[in-house]
């Protein structure tokens, strides 16, 4: 503690870097101070420069809260508005005075709330759009080598592997993923004598209405197409796949496809042993 003997000397250069603007870090180097608890000392009552202060993401909504608080908003309206937490407005606003009880007619709190509840669903619904709309626009175009690589890790994770024997089958109920699948095999150079569509669909859904519709998005005829595989319906059961969106799952199977399958199984072992292996090395 020698070289802080001249506290009150230490203390007055520390105090006039402050008021030139210079952060704790900056006058802990410049001083060679290496003591948190004697910097504090030498910097107790001088406020921090604002450019050091972080700005805090809050700063909006709690200026907002304790606005409305003073036009006589209670905790419950306040939260329904900004959709931040009881705690938070709380710590924002218990120093201002609360506001006088004010009989309203009946409901007014629920209808209130009820608008609040959906004008916030409605911005998290344009919130999400905007992310969405912008992540897409990220992606730019794909050349043939990503859709390759693309292709090999989508039929890894969703389609069927060998038991017992080697074949090419991928099942999918988005249309776009089957479209993709398709754009895949023909990069591969399958042609489309060799593929065969089998549609899985509950009995109490519209299945003519389905078998068209598959047929449209894969772009071939009913000679591709294998019977359709009628799932019974249990009424009692909570599905969500109902409706006239519902359009079953179609499989896509390629004849003729188990050396196409021990393809993709070693393009894959390559791809992970590349994506396992140390940046730089395989």
């Amino acid at each position: 503690m020698s070289k802080y003997a001249d506290f009150e000397g230490l203390r007055a250069q520390a105090v006039t870097l402050r008021r030139e603007g210079l952060s704790r870090r900056q006058i802990r180097d410049r001083l060679h101070v290496d003591n948190n608890d004697i910097l504090n000392r030498l910097l107790q009552g001088e406020p921090a420069p604002e450019w050091t202060k972080r700005p805090n993401a809050k700063d909006d909504l709690r200026d907002r809260a304790r606005e409305l608080r003073s036009q006589g908003m209670t905790y419950d309206q306040i939260q329904v508005e900004l959709g931040c937490s009881k705690s938070s407005i709380s710590l924002w606003v218990r120093d201002l005075p609360r506001p006088a009880k004010r009989t309203k007619p009946a409901g007014t709190d629920m209808r209130r709330a009820q608008q609040g509840r959906r004008e916030a669903h409605e911005r998290r619904k344009v919130g999400y759009e905007a992310v969405r709309k912008a992540a897409a626009e990220e992606i730019g175009p794909v050349n043939d080598r990503e859709l390759f690589l693309i292709g090999v890790a989508l039929y890894w994770a969703e389609g069927a592997k060998a038991k017992p024997q080697p074949y090419i089958n991928f099942a999918n109920s988005d249309p776009a993923m089957i479209q993709l699948f398709l754009r895949w095999l023909r990069l591969l150079g399958v042609e489309d004598k060799r593929l065969r569509f089998f549609l899985q669909i509950h009995e109490s859904a519209d299945v003519l209405g389905a078998e068209a519709y598959w047929s449209d998005v894969v772009g071939l005829g009913s000679e591709h197409f294998g019977k359709t595989a009628l799932k019974r319906h249990n009424p009692r059961t909570n599905r969500t796949n109902t409706g006239v969106d519902y359009r079953g799952c179609l499989s896509v199977r390629v004849l003729q496809g188990a050396d196409l399958y021990r393809h993709i199984e070693g393009w894959w072992a390559g791809i992970s042993a590349t994506a396992a292996a140390p940046s730089g090395k395989v």
